[in-house]
């Protein structure tokens, strides 16, 4: 292997505090539900419903009223806008295990759906630990396109078989990425695919993998 690449959100970047909100909002209307059902069904989510690079009010309405509708809860506007207002500008922050990067025996990129934000967001979080970062709304194309990660592969001049990725999303990262050739692994902290043999429960398991 010559270089890792990377996804973002749900990879090296998450808001600590959401699945707590929610909860709580979930609460207030009188629903009690745990964190852990609400974070596995937003994973479903995620996995099915194509997220914008910019969103909005009007998409989180949407997402959020699918979300209660598989937790049984029916949709009104007030608990939307009370999701919405509870949920929206939360903080970003690092994955602990986040640390193995800065001293990660190989070259590292980033390929990621999200707006053009996210190299300022990088460069507080990491410094200068990414040497190429490719972004959706910034390249012209999104996940899970194949052509997104053709376009890396001709910018990092390398072989698919010279790159391993690492992201959160089978349908996202996993398999365009695998299809082209490339190592591909999902990193999944919560074990939400026990049975699988192309995850990582951390990125220490990453690094430990690599060089042993």
């Amino acid at each position: 292997m010559k270089y890792l690449l990377l996804d973002v959100s749900g990879t090296l970047l998450y808001k600590p505090v959401l699945f707590k909100k929610i909860e709580d909002v979930l609460f207030d209307f009188g629903y009690v539900i745990p964190i852990s059902k609400i974070k596995y069904h937003h994973k479903l989510l995620s996995e099915t419903i194509h997220f914008p690079d910019r969103t909005d009010e009007i998409f989180y309405n949407f997402f959020n009223s699918e979300l209660l509708l598989s937790l049984g809860v029916i949709p009104n506007p007030i608990i939307l806008k009370t999701l919405f207002s509870s949920c929206s500008y939360l903080p970003w922050e690092k994955y602990e295990d986040t640390i193995v990067l800065e001293d990660f025996p190989l070259p590292i990129g980033i390929l990621s759906n999200f707006n053009n934000s996210l190299e300022n967001k990088l460069h507080q979080f990491f410094g200068t630990v990414f040497l190429d970062i490719f972004i959706s709304e910034v390249v012209g194309f999104a996940k899970p396109s194949i052509e997104f990660y053709k376009y890396a592969l001709n910018k990092l001049e390398l072989l698919p078989e010279e790159i391993i990725y690492v992201g959160d999303s089978y349908k996202l990262d996993f398999k365009p990425a695998n299809e082209l050739g490339i190592t591909t692994l999902v990193i999944d902290r919560d074990g939400f695919y026990p049975e699988s043999k192309t995850t990582i429960r951390s990125l220490f398991d990453l690094k430990n993998k690599l060089v042993k």
